[in-house]
């Protein structure tokens, strides 16, 4: 567990700090792996979400003329 002291009430100054102390332990370029994508992992990603969207609405129609 990491733990940074703030004293009177001065954030400012302790994050830096804070930021510092996880980049020794390497855990900065985990974070940074996990929540940044590529423009083309974001496009690949919302192609294969509309091809979700697009079969799964059609399924609902042939289910609704199927009747």
């Amino acid at each position: 567990m990491i733990e940074v002291s703030v004293h009177h009430g001065d954030v400012d100054r302790a994050f830096p700090v804070l930021k510092k102390i996880i980049q020794r332990e390497g855990r900065w370029v985990k974070m940074k792996k996990q929540y940044h994508e590529k423009k083309s992992e974001k496009r690949a990603k919302k192609k294969a979400e509309a091809r979700k969207k697009r079969r799964y609405q059609q399924a609902r129609i042939k289910q609704r003329y199927s009747i």
